[in-house]
């Protein structure tokens, strides 16, 4: 297996025609070289595991736009699959593509053809042959379908620090938890609102997440600037927003002035929340937005 990654005999028959060419030691450089000799792509060899980790700086070469982007990485990882090491997982990973969309679009159904080839040749000795790689989008459709990605993998990884939070009453997290959790909340935000604009209803859907995670983290004037955000910015939308969306706006208003202390607002938010809650048509949607207002924290609210 790790032949079959540092051997341009391998690389050749299934890495799209590319034989690698590196001593493959650490601060060395790699190329990847087309039949015509020309350089596909190059960067810095970082780190050698010999048969079981190899990170490579990325520079895509055979593209003028990917050739304008940053280089990213690419790491290599193999580890036993079995108990007794008769099989091999292999697991690539290509990082640091936060300013490169283009190669990310180019990329992400490359890599599964390449391991496609590279399973092939190696069980039955033979090339799997030319396999048809969706053609990226060009242009603006690119980045936006980049930062929709971005955007799903950031809510969805804020709600790992969200989730444990809904049985407390109070701010839970430590220090170093709200920083993770507040990062994570507004690059889901930044992402959302990339996508579909600033006015749109993803963004405010990034507010209110942003809002959450404030109260959740204990700075409740923190937390109501975005609820307020969250309902600005969706009373902007028309018919964009759905009732869930007036809901959500009550409740993240509701929990933001708790966190304040404001006992008799939040009240009164949080009756809000609850009128909007029965509005809310798909039974799908009403049982996860009630399971979001009976979560806390709701910092000793009488509910």
């Amino acid at each position: 297996m790790w032949q079959a990654i540092t051997d341009p005999d391998f690389t050749s028959q299934y890495f799209f025609q590319t034989a690698v060419q590196s001593s493959f030691e650490p601060g060395s450089g790699h190329r990847y070289l087309l039949p015509d000799g020309q350089t596909a792509a190059s960067g810095d060899v970082e780190v050698v595991e010999p048969g079981h980790k190899l990170v490579l700086t990325w520079q895509a070469l055979y593209d003028a736009d990917l050739a304008e982007e940053p280089p990213s990485r690419v790491e290599w990882t193999l580890s036993p699959a079995n108990d007794d090491e008769s099989v091999t997982r292999v697991q690539v990973r290509h990082y640091d593509l936060g300013l490169s969309p283009k190669t990310w679009a180019n990329v992400k159904d490359g890599w599964e053809a390449i391991l496609d080839g590279m399973k092939t040749l190696l069980e039955t000795g033979e090339p799997l042959g030319a396999v048809a790689v969706p053609e990226p989008e060009s242009g603006d459709d690119v980045e936006r379908e980049w930062h929709r990605s971005l955007g799903v993998t950031a809510n969805n990884s804020s709600w790992e620090i969200l989730g444990p939070t809904a049985d407390s009453d109070e701010p839970s997290l430590d220090a170093d938890q709200a920083f993770d959790l507040l990062g994570r909340a507004y690059a889901a935000a930044y992402h959302w609102r990339q996508f579909n604009g600033p006015n749109s209803i993803n963004a405010a859907r990034g507010a209110w997440l942003c809002s959450r995670a404030h109260a959740v983290a204990g700075d409740g004037a923190a937390s109501l600037r975005m609820a307020r955000s969250c309902a600005e910015i969706t009373s902007g939308c028309g018919e964009d927003a759905l009732d869930f969306d007036h809901f959500y706006v009550a409740e993240c208003e509701a929990r933001a002035l708790a966190c304040l202390g404001r006992t008799e607002d939040a009240a009164a938010a949080y009756r809000r929340a609850e009128e909007k809650l029965d509005a809310v048509s798909d039974p799908e949607d009403r049982k996860i937005s009630a399971a979001d207002l009976e979560s806390g924290p709701w910092f000793g609210l009488s509910l």
